[in-house]
C-alpha cells in the first residue's frame, strides 16, 4: 500500500499544507523588513532635523578653501548615530552636478543613480527637498540631503545595502524553521521521508534526461526503488544506452559521409520531390560555375537534361552531359528513398574535361606521328624502288642525288624518334638533369658564335649585345645550350633572307635571361597559346619544307620547366617574333629573388 504511487501523493498534499506554513514566516520577515527600513529613514531624520547639525553643515568657517573636507569634518562627528560602519552603510559627499567627492577609504568615487539621488539632483538642490522614498523590493536603502555652503550646493548620501536586515531576516528565519520543526517534527520527517521517495527518484531522471539531451550517456541513474518510478528508471537507463549506441554508430557514419561529401572532387546536388535543393557540395557550384542556395530549383540546374518527374520515376539512373565554359560534365541522375517523404532525386556530376582533352591530345599526338614518319617513309621507299628499278642505268649524279634524298629523309626520321624519345624521358622522369655551374656570358658569346655563319649563310643581321658581368649559374649546360640553340634556329629558319636578329641577354634579380628578337614571318595571336604544344606547328607545309618536326619548342619548354625557369613569347611591335628565356641563377628549387 505504502508502495502506491497514489499514497505518495496523499503524503505530498501534507507537505503543500506545511508550505502554507512558511507563508506566515515569509510575512513576518516581510514585516521585519519593513520594520528596519522606517527605522532607518527615522534615525536619519532624526539626525539631519538636529538643527546644530544643520548649522554646522551650511555654514562656512572663515577662510574655508575646502568645503568637502569640511563637510567631511562635521559629519564624522555623527557617524555613530548615522549607523555609519564604511561597510555595511556608507556616507558619500557629491557635488552638484552629482560628482562623487568624497567616498569611503578604498572604494571608487563612483555612484548608481538612484532613485532618491536622481531626485535631489533634479528636484531637490532647488527646493531643499531630502530624497528619501522606500521600496521593499529594492536591494538596498539609501537617502539623499541636499546641502547649501555658502555659493557651493552639496548632496550628503548615505547608502545600506541591508545587510544587517538580511542577517536579521535570516536569524528569524532560522527560528521559524526550529519553531516548525518543533512543532510538527513528526509529521515533518514523516513528509521528507515519503517526498524524498517520489521526488529524488524523478530529479534524478530529470538530470538523466537533460544529459541524454545534451548527448552525455556517461552516467547510469541508481535504482532506488522497486515501485512504479523504479521500473521507469530502469527502462530508461536500458533506453539511454541503447540510444547512445546507435547515435554514435549514426554519427560516425554521418561524419564519414559529411567528410567524403565536402571534399570529393566530384559535384553531388540532392533535390527534394518538390525540386528544391536540399544538399550540395561546394565542388557542384564550382563545376557549374554558379551559386547553388535553399531557392535553387531543378529545373533551373538540369531541366535541360530531364524532367524531375522522369528521374523519380527511372527504375535505375539516367545519364547526360553538359558544357560548362572550357569544361565537359558528366552527369549522373538517381532518384532515392522512392515513396518516401523524404525521398528526391540525386544529381552527381564529374568533370571529364582533362580526360577529353588527353583523348584528343592522344588521337593528335599518334595522327602527328604517323604523319611525320610516313612522308619519310614514302619518300625512301619511292627512292629506293626507282633505284632498285632502275640497276646500272641511272647516271652517277642522279643515283646519288637519290641516295642523298633517301640519307636526309632517314636523317630526319632518326631526328623526329629522338625527339620522342627525349619527351618519354620528360613524361616518365627518367631524364635527370646534369647540373653544373658554368658560365652564363660564356654559353650566350659562344651560342652566337656557333650561328653566325648560319645566319650569314641568310644574309641576316645578327647582332649580340649582353650585360657587362653576367654572373655564373647552375644548370644543365647541355640542355640549356639546346634551347637557346633552338630559339635562335627558329629565328634564322623562319625570317626571310636579309632579315635582323638581335640577341640580348642581362640579369635581373636571382635569374639571367636571354631575348631572341626577329623581324621574321612571327605567329599569329590566335596560334600563339599553342605554339609550346607538341606537333603543333603554325603552318605545316612551311616546317615540313624547312625540316621542322613540330617538337623543338616543346622539348624546349619541358627543360625550361624542369629548371625552374620561363620561356615565353613577348608582346611586340611590328612584324617578327620576340621569345624570352628566363632561368634561376641557383638552379632548380631555389627560390627566385
Amino acid at each position: 500500500m505504502l508502495r502506491s504511487l497514489h499514497m505518495k501523493l496523499v503524503m505530498i498534499m501534507v507537505l503543500l499544507i506545511l508550505s502554507l506554513m512558511l507563508v506566515v514566516g515569509a510575512f513576518l520577515i516581510n514585516s521585519v523588513t519593513a520594520f528596519y527600513l522606517v527605522d532607518f529613514y527615522t534615525q536619519m531624520s532624526e539626525v539631519f532635523d538636529d538643527p546644530l547639525l544643520y548649522h554646522d553643515l551650511t555654514t562656512q568657517t572663515e577662510g574655508e578653501e575646502d568645503g568637502v573636507a569640511m563637510l567631511s569634518q562635521v559629519l564624522d562627528a555623527y557617524l555613530g548615530e548615522l549607523g555609519v560602519d564604511d561597510r555595511n552603510r556608507r556616507l558619500y559627499i557629491l557635488d552638484g552636478n552629482g560628482v562623487c567627492l568624497n567616498a569611503p577609504e578604498g572604494e571608487e568615487p563612483q555612484l548608481n543613480y538612484t532613485e532618491n539621488l536622481l531626485f535631489v539632483l533634479n528636484t531637490g538642490l532647488e527646493t531643499g527637498q531630502v530624497g528619501d522614498e522606500s521600496n521593499l523590493a529594492l536591494d538596498y536603502m539609501d537617502l539623499a540631503v541636499p546641502i547649501h555652503r555658502g555659493e557651493e550646493a552639496y548632496i550628503i548620501y548615505i547608502l545600506d545595502n541591508k545587510a544587517t536586515v538580511n542577517n536579521l531576516t535570516n536569524q528569524m528565519f532560522v527560528l521559524i524553521v526550529e519553531a516548525l520543526i518543533f512543532g510538527l517534527l513528526i509529521s515533518i520527517l514523516l513528509s521528507f521521508l515519503l517526498s524524498k521517495t517520489i521526488v529524488t527518484p524523478i530529479q534524478k531522471l530529470t538530470e538523466g534526461a537533460m544529459r541524454v539531451a545534451e548527448r552525455d550517456f556517461s552516467r547510469r541513474i541508481e535504482v532506488v526503488s522497486q515501485d512504479e518510478i523504479g521500473v521507469l528508471t530502469d527502462t530508461f537507463n536500458d533506453m539511454a544506452g541503447q540510444l547512445q549506441d546507435t547515435i554514435r554508430q549514426v554519427e560516425n557514419e554521418r561524419n564519414k559521409l559529411d567528410t567524403l561529401f565536402l571534399h570529393m572532387t566530384d559535384g553531388v546536388v540532392a533535390f527534394s520531390r518538390e525540386g528544391g535543393v536540399s544538399h550540395s557540395n561546394p565542388a557542384a557550384a564550382r563545376m557549374l560555375r554558379q551559386a547553388i542556395g535553399p531557392d535553387t530549383t531543378y529545373e533551373q540546374l538540369f531541366g535541360d537534361i530531364a524532367p524531375l518527374d522522369q528521374v523519380l520515376a527511372v527504375p535505375d539512373h539516367l545519364e547526360g552531359e553538359r558544357q560548362v565554359r572550357d569544361s565537359f560534365l558528366q552527369l549522373l541522375l538517381a532518384p532515392f528513398d522512392r515513396g518516401q517523404p523524404g525521398g528526391g532525386a540525386l544529381v552527381v556530376l564529374h568533370d571529364v574535361t582533362q580526360q577529353r582533352k588527353d583523348e584528343e591530345m592522344r588521337r593528335e599526338f599518334v595522327a602527328n606521328v604517323s604523319h611525320e614518319l610516313r612522308t619519310p617513309l614514302t619518300n625512301i621507299h619511292s627512292y629506293a624502288e626507282t633505284l632498285q628499278d632502275n640497276v646500272g642505268e641511272l647516271p652517277p649524279e642522279m643515283e646519288n642525288k637519290f641516295l642523298g634524298v633517301i640519307l636526309n629523309e632517314s636523317e630526319r626520321m632518326v631526328h623526329i624518334v629522338q625527339d620522342l624519345l627525349t619527351l618519354s624521358r620528360f613524361d616518365s622522369n627518367r631524364d635527370e638533369l646534369k647540373l653544373s655551374r658554368f658560365s652564363f656570358e660564356t654559353v650566350v658569346r659562344d651560342l652566337y658564335n656557333a650561328v653566325y655563319m648560319e645566319a650569314q649563310r641568310h644574309s641576316h643581321t645578327l647582332e649580340l649585345d649582353m650585360e657587362p658581368g653576367l654572373p655564373e649559374i647552375v644548370a644543365d649546360r647541355e640542355r640549356v645550350v639546346q634551347v637557346m640553340m633552338n630559339i635562335v634556329s627558329n629565328s634564322i629558319k623562319y625570317t626571310p633572307d636579309g632579315g635582323h636578329i638581335d640577341i640580348v641577354a642581362g640579369r635581373k634579380g636571382g635569374r639571367v635571361w636571354l631575348v631572341v628578337n626577329d623581324d621574321g614571318i612571327g605567329i599569329p595571336e590566335e596560334d600563339r597559346p599553342r605554339i609550346f604544344e607538341r606537333f603543333y606547328r603554325v603552318d605545316k607545309a612551311r616546317s615540313r619544307q624547312s625540316g621542322g618536326t613540330g617538337l623543338g619548342l616543346s622539348i624546349a619548354k619541358e627543360i625550361v620547366d624542369r629548371h625552374g625557369g620561363r620561356l615565353a613569347l613577348l608582346d611586340k611591335r611590328g612584324p617578327g617574333l620576340a621569345v624570352k628565356l628566363e632561368l634561376r641563377i641557383e638552379g632548380p628549387g631555389h627560390e627566385k629573388q
